[in-house]
């Protein structure tokens, strides 16, 4: 293996990379943002390391919510699970056919696979009777009014910004594609599974599985999945260039290299607010206590930098006393 290059990897892409802020999301954007994404990320492509990659979908979600609204007279509005499952299969396209055109230009025989992705939850999580994650666009109080008559949606405030719909986040417990996860990526496909945290299911007393109204987060997720697969390292990708103590203060230092002993505690000393950095901290910090080895965070265009170690921050694991 070449120094720094992990011979497995998983890479958490954040919703606002595959839908920017700023577009529209017509189709002729969405492939602009999948090629530009393609090319940032053909030099991992092109590593002899097996490659497996989660993806938000919150932006897309949204609009799909957004057209729930607008047609509810029309067109009967789907569930929250299938919403997602929707919002996997449209950025699932995008990012496949991005990625397939820039491998093959760069003559690299590599496939690329989409994974939908179902997500086991605990249909007794607390979550459930607690609904906190906001997903989709902001309302007035009126409309808002309209949609909880209408849709039975729960809306709450969000900081004074407007109204949003609120849905239930609970823990992620199992992935039900795994294996073919793991078996696509030793084959060689680079693959991108988990989107939008996956699609939540329950299994009932016989074991079978039903979709349920919630939202998964896409860390956890994604932790869940490089854990449940036995991979040392974990990428997650953010808009800022290093993880950061004192953010926005005089004293703001970025931080290159530290141990869970130590992340653990500029945790404990705030450091990490839950509206910033805070759910990236945790889903590190999780990942390394569940076996994983190193966490790298930091923007996509250092993703092979930050493997170097010239780049972003890296988060590892203790060593052993």
């Amino acid at each position: 293996m070449t120094e720094g290059i992990p011979p497995r990897l998983l890479i958490a892409i954040g919703g606002n990379a595959t839908h920017p802020e700023g577009i529209r999301g017509t189709p002729e954007e969405q492939f602009e943002v999948g090629a530009r994404l393609a090319t940032t990320l053909l030099p991992l492509m092109e590593l002899n390391t097996e490659l497996v990659l989660t993806h938000g979908n919150g932006p897309v979600a949204g609009k799909i919510l957004m057209r729930n609204a607008i047609a509810r007279d029309r067109v009967t509005p789907m569930s929250l699970d299938i919403c997602g499952g929707h919002s996997q299969g449209g950025i699932g396209y995008v990012l496949m056919q991005s990625f397939e055109n820039a491998l093959r230009r760069a003559g690299i025989a590599r496939e690329v696979v989409y994974m939908l992705t179902q997500v086991v939850v605990d249909a007794d999580d607390p979550a459930f009777d607690n609904p906190t994650k906001p997903i989709g666009y902001f309302y007035d109080e009126e409309e808002a009014q309209a949609l909880t008559r209408e849709m039975g949606w729960e809306m709450r405030e969000d900081s004074g910004r407007g109204w949003r719909h609120v849905v239930p986040s609970p823990e992620p417990r199992h992935i039900v594609e795994t294996a073919m996860i793991g078996t696509a990526a030793a084959a060689g496909a680079v693959v991108i599974a988990g989107g939008g945290g996956g699609i939540p299911v329950v299994r009932d007393a016989e074991g079978d599985l039903h979709g349920v109204e919630a939202v998964i987060d896409k860390d956890r997720t994604s932790v869940l999945m490089a854990n449940l697969l036995g991979i040392d390292d974990l990428m997650i990708l953010t808009p800022v260039p290093r993880v950061a103590v004192d953010f926005g203060k005089p004293t703001q230092r970025p931080l290159k290299q530290v141990t869970l002993s130590e992340i653990r505690r500029h945790r404990a000393d705030g450091q990490f607010p839950p509206g910033s950095m805070g759910p990236k901290i945790d889903a590190a910090i999780t990942f390394l206590e569940n076996g994983g080895k190193r966490v790298l965070i930091g923007r996509i265009e250092d993703a092979l930098a930050m493997l170097r170690g010239e780049a972003g921050t890296s988060v590892t694991a203790d060593d052993p006393a």
